[in-house]
């Protein structure tokens, strides 16, 4: 049998849509548009280096369990924007969801259970079809620019079913058994492994790129190099520290974080 041999360099972006990373974006990350500069800047500085580019596109429902309109108090009245909700709460009636209470109970328990981020509800971002669910301009431009010369870049969506958080760019927080757009992306795994080195990049710092890296390093092997551009990243405000032990414990496992005007790709 005939080994294919691996390709070299991935570059995975994490996330970069207008609702994220242009100002006016409901769920803006400050620094996110010079984040997207630098990316774009990578793409044009190793444009014939890389050998693939692979976008995730955050995907939601008006009516998600991360969206306020998924939720009501006693009053009737949904929660504000950043609001946690926790397992508890939601046994105690403090907040009711619009359907199927038993399984989002279930849900938010098993959350905690696993050591998951917190339930957070969002401002409604990453509308299917919204603009706000649209790439950034700059770097469709020059991923255009770059597919020109004979390849063709890629768009993972992410969490399109309404009933659990999608975080990472492998699988939900919670993956839903008879949901395989919730479970791990085999797909995307595979395509993983098909490279020597996968190059990190999006928004925001604090969580879809903190869940990709920690979902990678729960495979149960991986035999690529990762690199983590840490100037093409940005935290949700409020939310700086709650990825730290994610980081740390990729820093332990061996990947590297760099400035992007560092990379250097052969």
């Amino acid at each position: 049998m005939i080994k294919k041999s691996r390709k070299k360099n991935l570059l995975l972006i994490i996330d970069m849509q207008h609702d994220f990373a242009a100002n006016g974006g409901s769920l803006y990350v400050p620094g996110a548009e010079e984040d997207v500069l630098r990316v774009a800047k990578v793409i044009v500085k190793h444009d014939k280096a890389i050998d693939h580019i692979i976008f995730t596109q955050d995907t939601h429902h008006v009516l998600d369990i991360s969206h306020p309109g998924f939720w009501r108090n006693e009053k009737g009245e949904s929660p504000e924007p950043f609001t946690e909700i926790k397992s508890m709460q939601v046994a105690k009636g403090e907040w009711i969801p619009i359907e199927d209470t038993g399984y989002v109970l279930n849900y938010l328990e098993n959350l905690e259970a696993k050591g998951e981020f917190p339930h957070v509800v969002w401002p409604e971002h990453c509308l299917i079809g919204s603009v706000g669910h649209a790439l950034v301009p700059p770097l469709v431009e020059k991923a255009a620019d770059w597919a020109r010369k004979g390849r063709r870049y890629e768009v993972v969506q992410k969490g399109i079913n309404p009933m659990t958080e999608h975080f990472g760019a492998l699988r939900a927080n919670v993956p839903i058994d008879d949901a395989p757009e919730t479970q791990l992306n085999m797909a995307l795994v595979d395509q993983l492994h098909q490279f020597e080195n996968i190059i990190i990049a999006g928004e925001a710092k604090s969580h879809c790129i903190a869940n990709t890296l920690k979902q990678i390093l729960e495979l149960e092997k991986y035999s690529f190099n990762l690199t983590v551009l840490d100037d093409c990243m940005s935290p949700v405000p409020g939310f700086e520290k709650i990825a730290d032990p994610i980081y740390q414990k990729a820093r332990d496992a061996g990947v590297q974080f760099i400035k992007s005007k560092d990379l250097i790709l052969t």
